[in-house]
């Protein structure tokens, strides 16, 4: 039998896992120090023991900034191949985590060929899996229906599950009584919110919560612990709602700890630029440090199509203020299932925000790549540089439409280059323009 249940139990009782070794040498740190971070909760490894295949990361405000990669089938849109190929493209592009938001069909084949043949962190929200699972309707769905999905999830192998436990039956008069601009936009906190006003019994998850954090202590499931409440639109940013549910959530990270099971905190959603450092602040006091998982913030509301940009903008200045995983946006947000470009798009909008936040944050060897891209770039090798590149394929693609005349230069410049003409003058060599 083995010495723990948990990650958090084994680095509360002094044991290093493997998955903790890993993830000290992803981050150039010691594994002591992961250890002691797993142990107080700032740090999460999402490692279900039933998901084999997993490339253990950790999750956490001094480590690398993670990403997460949101996909699924819909009744609009339910090809699970092409589900699939989205998996692996992410996979590619260096995506950590995969959360399966599939709202139709036979979803649990799809979910157990992720956690089977997938290396990154499965998510799911079970919520919208109940609807599909049982072929009723949320009405006539029972608090145990809702809990036991909970638990096939987890058997299924799924590293971390997102919860909306911080809504309670008081947030019903809440929304009712602060007249928001979106009220919920969170389609999990929507559902559960919705099955509360039609059966008058308080949330699941949060009545049933101890049961719940037995099943994620058995299979080592990290509860992300949902933003129900979270902002849809600027207006909504920092009030009463999306604030008293986060002073809840921090109350349900002690409950989850006390049992060693492993937690993350969602965040915002839509936000003004100026709030976001702000919210980073409350959130890492009020939740005692636990990681930060925040979509976007989108930081406008008027940019369908190019809400991959605003919500990078956002994501760069909430992951340097203290957010540990970014859940990416593509330009189809608010508009249609992303198609694969669209998931492309997304992650890479998504990885420049991590990085431009992990230089900034001082993590380590964070700046090495932009060092070596400077060098490259100053001594013209541009197989260096598509190696540097967050996307080579684009960069290579851009430089052979418009190929210059002078190939150590680009066709914006020519002879005109001034890194061409510095290294002449600093050669001593003459500088020819015409």
């Amino acid at each position: 039998m083995s010495e723990y249940t948990t990650q958090m139990e084994a680095a509360k009782k002094g044991i290093i896992t493997k998955e903790m070794k890993a993830v000290a040498k992803k981050e150039y740190r010691s594994e002591e120090e992961i250890r002691e971070l797993v142990a107080k909760g700032q740090v999460a490894i999402c490692a279900n023991k039933n998901h084999k295949c997993l490339d253990p990361n950790g999750v956490g405000s001094m480590l690398s900034t993670k990403i997460n990669v949101n996909l699924g089938v819909s009744r609009d849109c339910k090809d699970y191949d092409i589900e699939m190929k989205k998996v692996m493209q992410a996979v590619e592009l260096g995506a950590h985590a995969i959360m399966d938001l599939s709202s139709h069909g036979n979803t649990q084949p799809f979910r157990q060929k992720l956690t089977s043949e997938c290396p990154a962190m499965i998510g799911t929200v079970p919520v919208y899996d109940s609807v599909i699972h049982y072929q009723r309707d949320l009405s006539e769905l029972t608090a145990k229906d809702l809990i036991d999905v909970v638990r096939l999830h987890a058997q299924d192998g799924v590293d971390f599950v997102t919860l909306h436990c911080g809504i309670t039956r008081k947030t019903i008069e809440q929304i009712k009584k602060h007249k928001r601009k979106m009220n919920i936009v969170s389609r999990g906190g929507s559902l559960i919110f919705a099955w509360m006003c039609m059966t008058g019994q308080e949330n699941p998850f949060y009545e049933y919560f101890d049961e719940i954090l037995d099943i994620c202590r058995e299979y080592d499931v990290t509860i992300s612990l949902g933003d129900a409440c979270r902002p849809g639109c600027l207006a909504d940013a920092s009030d009463v709602c999306q604030i008293e549910e986060l002073v809840r959530l921090g109350e349900l990270t002690k409950r989850a700890w006390a049992k060693d099971v492993q937690v993350m905190i969602e965040g915002p959603g839509h936000m003004p630029l100026d709030q976001i450092a702000a919210n980073m602040k409350i959130q890492q006091t009020i939740c005692m440090g636990a990681p930060f998982y925040v979509l976007g913030p989108l930081v406008t509301d008027i940019a369908p199509g190019y809400d991959h940009i605003t919500s990078a903008i956002g994501g760069a200045i909430a992951a340097s203020a203290g957010a540990a995983f970014l859940c990416y946006v593509t330009p189809a947000e608010h508009l249609a299932l992303p198609n694969v470009d669209d998931v492309k798009q997304g992650i890479i909008a998504s990885k420049i925000a991590a990085h431009a936040a992990d230089i900034a944050k001082g993590i380590p060897h964070a700046r090495d790549i932009d060092d070596q891209m400077a060098d490259a770039r100053r001594t013209f090798d541009w197989e260096k540089q598509w190696e540097c590149s967050i996307d080579p394929e684009t960069a290579k693609k851009i430089r052979a439409d418009r190929s210059p005349e002078i190939e150590e230069s680009c066709s914006m410049c020519g002879k005109f280059c001034a890194v061409r003409s510095m290294n002449k003058a600093l050669n001593g060599e003459y500088i020819d323009i015409l």
